[in-house]
């Protein structure tokens, strides 16, 4: 399974080409990346770093362009977890626009660290390794 979501391509996010800006790409996969914790693990991304104390910072991203999104188009994106390691977690985005034609991918891996202690790696929850699993492909 997949979660999905989509968001509008707006003015902002274009430059004079009148095409999505490539960093917004990541921009986007963050945003889609924080709606994603409401499905898989029922609450904001908010609360994973605030009440629970934990990171997920980007460590390793590889994408590719496959496609332009335009100003007004509406970017559909797929995201799966390919992988839980025992502090990584490897994410994989596909953004399509509304004519299904793929825009975008990426493989992103992030690391679990103590938000107290960025820099100390810790074991992925079981809990929220669980839940995760509802979007891990098969």
């Amino acid at each position: 399974m997949v979660f999905t979501s989509s968001r509008r391509i707006d003015f902002p996010m274009v430059d004079l080409a009148g095409i999505a800006y490539y960093p917004r790409f990541w921009d986007l996969a963050h945003r889609f990346y924080e709606e994603s914790w409401d499905y898989t693990c029922h609450m904001h991304y908010n609360e994973i770093l605030s009440k629970h104390r934990i990171g997920f910072p980007l460590i390793h991203s590889e994408a590719t362009f496959h496609n332009p999104l335009k100003y007004g188009d509406t970017a559909h994106c797929k995201l799966s977890i390919k992988e839980i390691g025992n502090t990584s977690i490897k994410w994989y985005y596909e953004i399509y626009n509304q004519h299904n034609d793929l825009c975008w991918s990426a493989t992103q891996t992030t690391v679990c660290t103590d938000m107290d202690s960025i820099t100390n790696k810790l074991a992925v929850p079981d809990w929220m390794r669980e839940k995760l699993g509802k979007i891990i492909e098969k």
